[in-house]
């Protein structure tokens, strides 16, 4: 099998590509190798085919699909962003892109598999159960109520004051894209999925969960939490927990990630849309805990080092909690995650990651 894998230079695409390369696979990587991404070009994989380019250039695009079998479409421009400025960019590059590569597809006739690398993002706050209403999508964080410390979300039934619990998230939860790089990846499966029905030809979105591990970009606006607080660390520096640091996620490793995605490019019968989750929540306040924990055994002794620092700041467009159910991968693809918490997060603690920063 031969299998394009767009932003194969990446941090979740490179894993890709060497988990495709270890089973036996043909690759073929486009890759822009955008500076604003990597700080100096990286190394792909000497067992993989190389192109240069961007996904949105049509020549481009139609030279990379041209003889391949499958492909997993992991370039994208990710993260939450600035503000809404930045939505030309995500656009271009999310949407733009993936409207380019389905062009090319269509031209060539391809009838092959295409997996999109989406996100959880997608779900917005999730579901939650209330005591009194059962199970509920939580009704928007008023910036007011945030100001004032209170940051879990409420019942959407008027006049009702009940605390919410926090539900695993099924890929049948409506969708509610809170910000604009949650609105692109909705869209890209939209398109996907539209083509693939056109096309006769079978489509999978995976709904990546919070993933981090070896090589996650550092250092720049859009970079995810954990790298952000890894950086911090690394110059000795307290992480910043914004809001109480009772955010609820589930962290799975790039490696559990890749897995996932050879798995939906492989199980003939794998369509739609799959959380990759490892199905275990943390708070974004133990996983600050648990890396500065590791990050101190490495190099001053345990509790040494600065400790999580809990501000109260918040921002627009973040959502309080999303979990996922892992069951429909687990029974569809065979796909269930094996790195713990405990061994990611020790493994962050002292692995290599990439960034604009140097010094």
């Amino acid at each position: 099998m031969r299998v394009l894998v767009t932003g194969g230079a990446g941090f979740i695409g490179s894993r890709v590509v060497a988990h495709l390369l270890d089973g036996g696979a043909e690759v073929r990587v486009l890759d822009r190798l955008d500076p604003g991404v990597h700080a100096v070009a990286p190394e792909v994989d000497s067992r993989a085919e190389l192109m240069v380019g961007d996904v949105t250039d049509p020549a481009v695009v139609a030279a990379a699909v041209a003889a391949v079998d499958a492909v997993s479409h992991q370039a994208a421009k990710v993260g939450l962003g600035v503000d809404f400025g930045d939505v030309g960019a995500y656009v271009a590059a999310n949407d733009v892109g993936t409207a380019s590569l389905l062009t090319a597809l269509w031209s060539r006739r391809f009838r092959g598999r295409l997996v999109l690398a989406s996100s959880m993002v997608v779900y917005g706050e999730g579901r939650s159960r209330c005591p009194r209403h059962g199970l509920v999508s939580p009704a928007p964080r008023l910036p007011a109520d945030m100001e004032a410390g209170s940051f879990d979300p409420p019942c959407p039934f008027t006049g009702c004051t009940a605390r919410l619990e926090v539900a695993a998230v099924a890929e049948d939860t409506p969708a509610d894209p809170l910000n604009v790089y949650a609105a692109t990846k909705l869209h890209q499966e939209h398109l996907c999925r539209l083509w693939g029905r056109e096309a006769g030809a079978a489509t999978v979105a995976l709904r990546y969960h919070n993933v981090y591990g070896p090589g996650m970009p550092r250092d720049t606006p859009y970079a995810g939490v954990a790298a952000i607080f890894r950086s911090a660390l690394a110059a000795g520096q307290a992480p910043q927990v914004f809001e109480d640091g009772g955010q609820t996620r589930d962290f799975v490793h790039v490696d559990d990630v890749a897995r996932a995605n050879v798995l939906a490019l492989t199980v003939p019968s794998a369509t739609g849309a799959y959380n990759v989750a490892s199905g275990t929540p943390h708070t974004v306040l133990d996983m600050a805990e648990a890396l500065a924990a590791a990050m101190s055994e490495g190099t001053a002794g345990p509790g040494a080092g600065p400790r999580p620092v809990v501000t109260g700041r918040w921002r627009p467009g973040d959502v309080r909690h999303v979990v996922a159910s892992p069951q429909r991968a687990a029974d569809e693809l065979g796909f269930t995650a094996t790195v713990s918490f405990e061994q990611g997060m020790a493994e962050l603690a002292t692995a290599a990651t990439r960034g604009l920063a140097r010094g």
